[in-house]
């Protein structure tokens, strides 16, 4: 992996919602997945953006 996609991927985790942070911890299988998946598609939004503004930010 390239230092520009994991400055993307470090800066969606930086700015990953308290209740997203809380729902990754949950006991509930459903409740995690729901997170994972919502994780997943910031991270995969971000990288297909390829934001250098976001990286710079990172």
């Amino acid at each position: 992996m390239d230092e520009q996609a994991l400055a993307i991927i470090a800066h969606v985790l930086d700015r990953a919602p308290q209740w997203l942070r809380h729902d990754l911890a949950a006991k509930h299988a459903a409740t995690r997945q729901r997170a994972e998946e919502t994780l997943a598609a910031m991270i995969a939004d971000a990288l297909g953006k390829g934001n250098a503004e976001a990286a710079k930010q990172a």
